[in-house]
């Protein structure tokens, strides 16, 4: 991004094509996006459940969705993902360890979502460190990749017949469950200041209409400022 772009003076152009009421709303949903959690989606075959863990994702505040692309479509289910696709930020891989290299180097544990035999409930799940919940596929669930590097293991307790849940359900059930504690407790989770002026940016962006035109006469207006 040009660094002008990156300018209180830019921000505050575009703010000037919103309503009052719109920048505010950014304001505040922005104070309650965090980073502190994040979610990795494993080659999902059907294309719906991407769609609505990003939705998930974007209603209890998680601002990144990373998604493993091996094998399956690339393209997210706007009509269930209801306009979150705007206001999550989606990283794309083509393999596990692209993924898991990228997480590790942010400094986020990798946990795996699975009722495997030394699996951690959400009761008990330790919410001060910097975590990737992994989601498998419908079919397989988590790769042995992941399930080998993953650093813990979550599970959702259940009491009936059925072993598993719709892999929407249960990302839904971890992240309302988790980032509630989160914004419970003393952790820093929020984004930093300038994560929230660069987010401001970006939404001003994705909601203005012919931004093109918009962006190109402020840069004309600015040429000499840079």
């Amino acid at each position: 991004m040009n660094e002008i772009l990156k300018t209180k003076t830019y921000l505050a152009f575009l703010e000037g094509f919103l309503t009052e009421s719109r920048k505010s709303k950014f304001e505040e949903i922005l104070s309650k996006r965090t980073q502190h959690f994040t979610v990795a989606i494993e080659d999902i075959f059907q294309l719906h459940n991407t769609s609505a863990v990003m939705r998930s994702c974007e209603v209890f505040g998680v601002q990144e969705l990373h998604v493993v692309q091996e094998k399956y479509g690339k393209t997210i289910d706007s009509e269930i993902a209801m306009g979150a696709q705007k206001w999550v930020d989606v990283h794309r891989y083509d393999s596990n360890a692209a993924c898991l290299s990228v997480l590790k180097k942010k400094g986020y544990q990798i946990i795996a979502t699975s009722p495997h035999t030394n699996s951690c409930t959400l009761e008990n799940f330790d919410i001060s460190k910097k975590s990737a919940f992994f989601f498998g596929t419908e079919r397989d669930g988590l790769s042995a990749e992941v399930l080998e590097q993953a650093d813990g293991f979550l599970t959702i307790p259940m009491v009936g017949f059925t072993e598993s849940l719709n892999i929407s359900v249960a990302a839904a059930i971890i992240l309302q469950q988790l980032t509630e504690k989160l914004r419970n407790s003393a952790v820093d989770w929020k984004l930093s200041e300038d994560e929230i002026f660069l987010k401001r940016i970006d939404w001003c962006k994705k909601t203005i209409k012919d931004i093109h035109r918009i962006e190109q006469r402020f840069l004309e207006e600015h040429a000499g400022n840079k």
